[in-house]
This record gives structure tokens, sequence and C-alpha cells, in this order.
């Protein structure tokens, strides 16, 4: 018995192959069917759905051996091109882009045309070249997809890239070699061979790109409530908590390089008095009019968030001195013009504004207490004014050059030497 084992080796049955990867298949779809009505992200119902109408393809490709029999020819395979599409179009709204209707439904569109011509169906080349090179578009394009989507370090990233450019690979594996093969019988040899090795890796790519999709879908959810989190509701603005988060990453940063960094402490005016005549949704307007006045006017590596009430905070990662000054100012007047009108009414809403600056030793609580006692001083001496702190909080600040004046000026401009934004505290900063 043990010698007949070894002369006849293992032989996989390609029917067999399909038949369990079908299955495996839409058993996957209805997971991640489950998955999307727990998390509700709209790309998990996609892929859902497009996993379960690939095993229904690979069913009726199975079944249909005489495609006269139940289908106009070439059915089958052009549900499984549109599951192709699917999948990359799943892959667009899961980074928030727009489905392509028309290119999701084009290879399939492109196989039911050639399937017209006698030729083409009689010829088992014609075949397996245009399906390999639409279902590669497809996967390669769902990589492109997934890779484009840097905005976060995702550990995921790697895997969700190389396993469809994989999976590409190795449909388009099949066209030298049919080049290479110029007898029909050869080709049909390697169509009946390739068989079997489509069905197991198309096994191996349905459950490893349901995994990773899972994954990717669970660290959103994650990063979604750590944004939940860091966010204060009404501005959309972070909150204290991820301010301070924040502060830690842009001061270690900082203090590498030798760069000052400044704070503004921000407080509108006569805000109760805002709420008492025009009302509390008045008062939430001219908050977050506010915070829109702040993210136009700062530049996207400054830190800003909500401290609480009318009152507000801004760190200025690389800016002293002077610099930090003029920004202040400049967000002052921004905001007097845009406070003069809110939701209809003739508010005139303005803000006071304290500045204290440092060197990147500083202590973040030692910054805002300095900035906070500018703060008070604005407001006694009238409101609607900004005043800086006479004292250097822990060291003296490095003389802003050229370059700091040049990126002050210029609300918009990134700051080279800023931190890079990854953490929780950073999701939540409205790009300027």
């Amino acid at each position: 018995m043990l010698a007949q084992t070894v002369v006849n080796p293992l032989a996989l049955d390609a029917s067999t192959l399909f038949v369990v990867a079908t299955c495996v298949t839409a058993l996957l779809g209805v997971f991640l069917l489950l998955a999307w009505t727990q998390d509700r992200i709209g790309a998990l119902a996609w892929w859902g759905c497009a996993y379960l109408l690939g095993g229904v393809s690979v069913t009726l490709w199975i079944v249909n051996d005489e495609p006269s029999a139940l289908m106009p020819i070439g059915i089958s395979n052009a549900l499984m091109f549109v599951a192709c599409g699917m999948i990359w179009s799943a892959a667009r709204l899961f980074h928030g882009r727009k489905v392509m209707w028309l290119a999701m439904f084009t290879g399939a569109f492109a196989w039911l045309v050639a399937c017209t011509d006698p030729s083409f169906v009689e010829s088992t080349t014609n075949r397996i070249i245009l399906s390999s090179v639409i279902i590669s578009i497809y996967t390669f394009l769902t990589a492109v997809e997934l890779w484009r989507e840097r905005r976060k370090v995702l550990l995921q990233r790697w895997p969700a890239f190389f396993v469809p450019m994989l999976h590409g690979a190795v449909f388009l594996f099949p066209i030298p070699l049919a080049g290479l093969l110029p007898e029909e019988r050869g080709v049909v040899s390697l169509a009946s061979g390739w068989v079997a090795i489509f069905a197991l890796e198309t096994l191996i790519y349905g459950v490893g790109t349901a995994f990773i999709v899972l994954s990717l879908a669970k660290e959103r959810v994650v990063r979604i409530h750590k944004t939940a989190a860091a966010t204060d509701p009404l501005t959309g603005l972070l909150n204290r908590r991820a301010l301070f988060e924040g502060a830690e990453l842009i001061l270690a940063q900082l203090k590498r390089r030798k760069r000052p960094i400044s704070v503004l402490m921000c407080d509108l005016d006569h805000f109760k008095r805002v709420n008492d005549r025009f009302g509390h949704a008045t008062g939430d307007a001219a908050l977050r009019q506010f915070a829109d006045t702040v993210i136009a006017c700062l530049r996207a590596s400054d830190l800003v968030a909500r401290m609480g009430g009318e009152e507000f905070a801004a760190l200025l990662p690389g800016t002293g001195g002077a610099d930090a000054e003029m920004v202040a100012e400049r967000l002052r007047a921004a905001f007097e013009d845009a406070g003069r009108d809110i939701a209809g009414h003739l508010v005139g809403a303005t803000v006071s504004i304290g500045v204290a600056s440092g060197s990147a030793d500083a202590d973040i609580e030692a910054l805002l207490t300095s900035a906070d006692a500018a703060l008070y001083r604005a407001k006694a001496e009238g409101r609607n004014r900004v005043v800086s702190s006479e004292e250097i909080v822990a060291g003296t600040v490095p003389a802003a050059g050229a370059s700091d004046a040049a990126v002050a000026a210029s609300p918009k401009a990134d700051d080279s030497s800023a931190p890079v934004p990854g953490d929780a505290a950073w999701i939540a900063r409205p790009a300027a």
C-alpha cells in the first residue's frame, strides 16, 4: 500500500477545487456582509456582494458545460469580470473615491462583445489571453487604489498592495505560455492544467484578501473612535486632551532641531452677551466661524484645539517672538471681519489673543500659563487685541531668520521641520 501511495502521487481534481473555492468564496461574502452590518463601512458591502457574485459565476461556469444549454455563451465569465470590477470599486469606496460605473462593467462588456465572434469562441488561446488580461487589470487597479491611501501609516498597506499584485501577475502568466505554444492542442493542455492552479490560487487569494479587508476595516473603525475621542464635536477641532498629546510629539521633534515654539490663547469677547442677545444657536455658529477662521489663517502643521467654552489654543511649531505675534494679529483681524455677520445677525464678534513663546525645552503647561496671562492682559486693556508675554518660557528663543518670517507670512505654507501627522491627536486637525 505504501508503494502504491508513492507511485500514485496526489492529484488535484479541478472540479473539486472549484467547488471548494466557490463554497469558501460564498461564505466569505456572507461574512463580509455581516461585518458591514456591524461597522457600516459601505466598502465591506461591495466586497461581500463581489464575493457572492464571483461564487455564482464560478458555479454557473461549472454546471454550464454546454453553454447553449442554460444561458448565452460567456455570461458566467462576464459575471466574474463584474465581480472583479466591484472589488476594485470597493477599494475606491473604502478611501472615499467615487465608483467609476462604466469602467467597472468595461471588462464584462469587452468579453460579451468578443463572444459574438465565433472564431474567438472557438479559440482557446484567445479566451485565455482576454480573460487573463481583464482579471489582471482589475486586480492591478485594486492594488493601486489600496496603495494610494497614504494619509495614515497602516501596517496592512504592504499586504494590501502585494496580494492583489501577485494575483494579477499569476493571471498574466498564461499569456506568454500561450504564445509559445503554436498548436491549439498544446494550448488546451495548458488550459486544462491551468484550471487547477487557477482554482487553488483563487481560493488562497479569496481567503487572504478577505482577512486583509477586515483588518483595514477594523483599523479604520479604531481610528474613527480615536478621532471622536480627540475631537470637539461642535467645531471639529482637537479637544484639550488631544492638544497635550500632540504637543508632546511637537516638542520632541523641535527639541532635536533646536527650534522655537509659540502658543496662542484665544478667547471670544463678550461671548455670554452674544448667547444672551442672539441665542445659543448663534453662539455655536460664532464658535464654528472662529474655528474656520483659525484653520484658514494658520498652517497645516500648527495644532489648534478648543480648550472649553469660548477658549481656544494654538501651537505654532518653529515660530517664535515677533513672528508669532504677527500671526496672532492676522488671526484677530480676520475674525473681526468674519464675525461681523454670523447666522444672519450683526453680531460683531471679536477675539482677544495672548501670545507666549519659548524654546523646545519649555513645558507645555508653562507656555499655556504664560499665554493665558497675556490673554487676561488683552481683555483688561479693552479686548479685540493681541498681547504678547514679556517673558520667554524655559530659555532663550533663537532669533527668527528670514525663513521663519516667510513661513509666518504665508499661513498655508508647510513647515518642513513640522511633525508628520500620524497620531490620533492629529486626525481631527482639518487641513488648511
